[in-house]
């Protein structure tokens, strides 16, 4: 960004804030909006469709249901004869979709031959204020920058006070602990709950002021935000630097808390959870009363275990950076990962992909957004997230405003996730396929990453290296990584700091995994590793 859009960034955000604070919600009024969404589903996704995509020149998706022959009446008629969730999946039939790299600006679409060059901008909803910008993962110089804006914060706020609502946190003290600009997540957890009057009193950040190289401009925008929002009048609280090896004044903090009003509220990352569980454990503190809301990376059931073990009661939520909260953890929920997908926003179906270079097919997430506030408008986009998909009733309080399809064991299946950061397998593969073989030398066949999750459930990034490849000292191996990703975009350096302070790195000496269909994956995930082969 130019300084002169950077200068009326500031002008929109300085505008829009006032009246996104001024305003607080209640908890019948957030009960009232979701009520409203879910009974004009259908009509909100025409109208968005209507104004982002048919009424929007440059839209990608435009070529693609022309193609399929729809206009905007076909359309029409086939949502109010057939249903929603029909019609995007005949349109998914009729090739309207678009894939993972595709929505990233990766790849051209490609449909019949046919080739539209795409940027992930493309993607952005038109209508947006745009009153600032954040960014996901990147190791290429790709990182997305991602629109946020404070009426989507608004529309999307109900959710998170209905859910806290139904889990018994709606009056407990809370604490975030999420980074700073670049990273999103810290903004999303003090914002969004400061529209229903609940602000953390405490913001622990991984992600320290000075150091985040390129970034002065993020850092100056997070001081910028949280001054204005002090001059008018609501004390969101400075950002307090703790590393990943402090956890223990995260748990001090919340065993503090509890003791002293019975509970509290923490926002935090799975494997920061644990952390702090274990610096409770180590410091022989009860942490019963407390409630974890857990994001940015899978909970797998080694990790909720050992979190639990502290007295912590912990929910999931889902998402991803794009589209915002996807589903909210159920109360009463069948295992440790599984949330109602909040049917008012989203419509969201599977849909069989083969996982490339292996003989697995998984029933791919397909999602389109429905809200007109979203940052991307979304139309069958394959998530590259895959998972279970189920109707049920669970009898919770969120099942009470129609969020019956409960989604759960979510994975990937070309991502690279540590310490609640998320890097994309396809980012990641210039690294192992030019910088480390044009460093220590070898081939794009001596080298792959392996994520694994070790003996006290925290995931670690395995850079696996044939014994083949001379390396005198290998943990040069790891700072050539940290080094990539920090000449990088500003997503991928805040990855860097991340996993520099979690040790989430390490090196492998070992051959890499071959698949059962003799292929050699840059990225090799565990959870297929039952088709894989190894040639030792």
């Amino acid at each position: 960004m130019s300084l002169l859009e950077d200068l009326k960034m500031y002008v929109r955000f300085t505008a829009g804030l006032r009246g996104y604070l001024k305003h607080q919600m209640t908890l019948e009024e957030a009960q009232r909006i979701v009520r409203d969404r879910m009974e004009h589903r259908e009509e909100n996704f025409l109208r968005l469709l209507r104004r982002g995509v048919y009424g929007y020149a440059r839209s990608p998706y435009l070529g693609l249901l022309r193609h399929a022959g729809c206009e905007l009446a076909d359309v029409e008629r086939m949502v109010r004869t057939q249903g929603l969730e029909t019609t995007l999946r005949s349109l998914r039939q009729a090739g309207v979709y678009v894939s993972f790299d595709e929505f990233k600006g990766r790849a051209p679409l490609e449909r019949n031959g046919q080739l539209l060059a795409t940027t992930a901008q493309d993607f952005d909803n038109p209508s947006l204020a745009r009153h600032f910008y954040a960014e996901t993962g990147g190791s290429t110089g790709k990182a997305s920058r991602i629109v946020h804006d404070l009426d989507h914060y608004a529309a999307t706020a109900p959710h998170h006070m209905l859910t806290w609502a139904a889990h018994g946190v709606l009056d407990a003290p809370m604490a975030v602990w999420r980074g700073i600009l670049p990273d999103g997540s810290g903004i999303n957890n003090v914002l969004r709950p400061a529209r229903f009057g609940h602000l953390p009193e405490q913001w622990f950040s991984p992600i320290p002021w000075w150091d985040s190289r390129r970034s002065l401009k993020y850092s100056a925008a997070t001081c910028y935000l949280i001054i204005l929002a002090r001059l008018m009048g609501t004390p969101i609280p400075w950002s307090r630097y703790v590393p990943l090896q402090r956890a223990d004044i995260v748990a001090s903090w919340v065993a503090t808390t509890v003791k002293a009003q019975g509970k509290c509220f923490l926002a935090v990352t799975v494997s920061r959870a644990l952390r702090v569980a274990l610096a409770a454990e180590q410091a022989g503190l009860n942490l019963s009363g407390a409630v974890f809301k857990i994001a940015g990376e899978p909970p797998t059931p080694a990790k909720v275990r050992a979190i639990e073990r502290s007295g912590v009661r912990c929910y999931p939520d889902y998402g991803m950076s794009e589209a915002g909260r996807i589903g909210m953890g159920c109360v009463h929920p069948r295992d440790c990962t599984d949330v109602h997908l909040l049917k008012d926003a989203f419509a969201l179906m599977t849909y069989p992909q083969v996982v490339p270079g292996h003989e697995t097919t998984v029933p791919a997430f397909n999602l389109t957004t429905l809200l007109p506030t979203t940052p991307k408008i979304m139309l069958n986009v394959v998530s590259d997230d895959y998972g279970i998909v189920e109707e049920r009733r669970c009898g919770c309080a969120l099942e009470t405003f129609g969020f019956t399809t409960h989604l759960r064991q979510i994975f990937s299946s070309s991502k690279l996730t540590g310490e609640g950061v998320t890097l994309v397998g396809s980012e990641m593969v210039g690294i192992i396929e030019e910088t480390l073989p044009a460093r220590f030398g070898g081939s794009p066949l001596d080298y792959q990453w392996l994520e694994e999750e070790d003996e006290h459930g925290f995931t670690r990034l395995y850079i696996v290296i044939s014994p083949r490849v001379t390396i005198a000292d290998e943990h040069a191996a790891i700072e050539t990584v940290l080094e990539a990703l920090s000449r990088s975009s500003n997503g991928a350096n805040a990855a860097r700091m991340i996993w520099k302070q979690a040790g989430t790195l390490k090196v492998r000496r070992d051959e890499p995994v071959w698949t059962a269909r003799g292929k050699l994956m840059p990225l090799h995930l565990q959870r297929y590793a039952a088709n894989a082969t190894s040639e030792r």
